[in-house]
């Protein structure tokens, strides 16, 4: 049987891409390696009754348009707020901020009155630097070195939506695109804690520390979330980050995609700088006039073909585009909830993000081990207890607890991850015990995900959970490889739909939103 499009992977983004052509008349095939859709984006049972989101864990950045076009609500996707964020520190105080604006304007004026004046002016300048941001997630990036009229045209109109933003509004843009998350924040606010744990949103899936230049636009990058038009909400999943790819499968089925799992491919076929189809690991060949991969540029372009194909400069920008995993998990089922020191008992304080990120010292000296190769002693780590609010993944009475890790370095100066696997989950757990004594009594399992983990069990190179750094030199018209930013690719009809293309990484789904009308224009020519 051929196919007009044929997606590798299964997770959200080619899912949503698969879905996008199908619903447009395609006849699609998705081919998953795994036994389970989702990608990174996935729920598993760990443990008997107590199901995770083993990797991607929180919702926020998955684009409204995408929502409401699949209409995933109907295929069972439900998104569950996050009640603000709760940072305990070292001396028993703590800053919980909550989705209540004036009860975290409260409690950050504890802290500083200062701060909290500032607080009001900093999210209205975030939002309005996201509001300018937004539309340029759906696009498909113009080369500035090309002389097509149509991206001239693009690159003019974002010209002149930056020239109509306040002045201060400008200044703020450009800044984000070149300080530190820290520098950056520094400008606003002079309370520790806080600057600590907003900084944090900027290191995320990049082997940066919070005062290294290029973080304040990943800060930006996870500031531009939102549910239901709350601008800067985060979620959870009902059913875990799993039931997300799930309706999105769903959506794909409904429009006709047919979905596989447990179909690994070994290789892309190709004829005269064409593709026609791809090898299954199994030996089975199955032909289709476009192929569309949503892993990452070095399985695709290094793996599934002869790199001796392909242009010396594309594979030269593809062996130069970096990953550099710095990210690790734990899991954790409970017998009950952790006790912090800072805000004893089982309050609301824990039915939304926990971040251990004291200071901003903390964060960099975390980053410090990392730097040359060890991971840190004590660590970042953001955790959340979906069971409170979404009871079904644990056993009644129990919980499960995921917890977010920077920093794990891919590359290890000394020892292999394999050995040191238990010990890097151990330093996790005695950095939570810092601030929650109870947590080593009342956990009944843990599982410990290290970069290379993720590399083996999701396919992620180095285990980068955005499938490469969402560093300045990568962005936009830039990522993966300057002048194959629109999707498509040097090999005709061959196209790339997965984070590691424009807009970036993230339950976002833009990309393959992106990449499935990018082919859609294609083909009708």
């Amino acid at each position: 049987m051929r196919y007009d499009a044929i997606v590798i992977g299964g997770g959200h983004n080619g899912l949503t891409c698969a879905a996008y052509l199908a619903k447009a008349g395609r006849k699609v095939l998705v081919l998953e390696r795994r036994h389970v859709l989702g990608g990174a984006a996935v729920t598993e049972e760990v443990f008997p009754g107590f199901k995770f989101s083993v990797a991607s864990y929180v919702v926020s950045l998955l684009r409204p348009e995408i929502i409401r076009d699949l209409d995933l609500p109907a295929h069972g996707m439900e998104l569950l707020p996050l009640d603000g964020t709760f940072t305990p520190m070292p001396n028993g105080d703590r800053l919980w901020r909550t989705n209540d604006h004036y009860k975290s304007r409260r409690e950050i004026a504890r802290h500083s009155k200062l701060d909290a004046e500032a607080y009001d002016e900093y999210g209205r300048s975030m939002i309005e630097m996201g509001r300018f941001a937004k539309p340029i997630l759906a696009m498909t990036p113009p080369d500035p070195t090309s002389l097509d009229p149509r991206g001239l045209l693009e690159l003019l109109s974002i010209g002149k939506r930056f020239r109509a933003m306040r002045h201060h509004d400008r200044v703020n843009q450009i800044q984000l695109l070149t300080m530190s998350a820290v520098d950056f924040l520094d400008q606003w606010f002079e309370t520790d804690v806080l600057k600590a744990t907003m900084s944090a949103s900027g290191i995320i899936g990049t082997f940066l520390g919070v005062r290294s230049p290029g973080t304040a636009y990943v800060l930006l990058h996870h500031y531009m979330g939102e549910i239901d038009g709350s601008f800067r909400s985060w979620g959870l999943s009902r059913g875990g980050t799993g039931a997300v790819s799930n309706a999105i499968a769903s959506a794909a089925r409904a429009f006709g995609a047919e979905v596989r799992t447990e179909a690994t491919v070994a290789k892309l076929l190709t004829k005269n700088n064409r593709v026609t189809g791809v090898a299954l690991a199994n030996g089975d060949e199955i032909g289709a006039d476009v192929v569309v991969s949503s892993v990452d540029p070095n399985l695709t372009f290094l793996k599934m073909m002869d790199p001796r194909e392909l242009p010396d400069d594309f594979v030269d920008g593809v062996r130069r585009y970096k990953y550099r995993g710095s990210s690790g998990k734990v899991n954790l089922a409970l017998d009950a909830l952790p006790d912090f020191t800072a805000m004893p008992g089982a309050g609301p304080h824990l039915r939304g993000a926990i971040s251990i990120s004291p200071s901003v010292d903390y964060m960099e000296q975390a980053y410090d081990d990392a730097k040359y190769g060890r991971f840190s002693q004590h660590p970042y780590v953001d955790i959340v207890i979906p069971s409170l609010t979404d009871p079904s993944v644990a056993p009644p009475g129990k919980h499960v607890m995921s917890c977010f890790v920077q920093y794990a370095p891919y590359h290890l100066k000394s020892g292999n991850w394999d050995e040191q696997r238990e010990a890097f989950g151990d330093a996790v757990i005695n950095t939570i015990a810092d601030y929650a004594p109870n947590i080593k009594s009342i956990i009944r399992h843990r599982q410990v995900l290290t970069p290379l983990d993720i590399e083996r069990d999701f396919g992620l190179t180095e285990g980068n959970i955005f499938q490469g750094e969402l560093t300045l030199e990568q962005l936009f018209f830039l990522r993966p490889v300057p002048g194959w930013a629109q999707y498509a690719t040097p090999v005709d009809r061959l196209y790339m739909c997965g984070s590691a293309t424009h807009p970036g990484g993230g339950i976002m789904g833009a990309p393959g939103k992106n990449a499935a009308q990018r082919i859609l224009k294609d083909v009708s020519r």
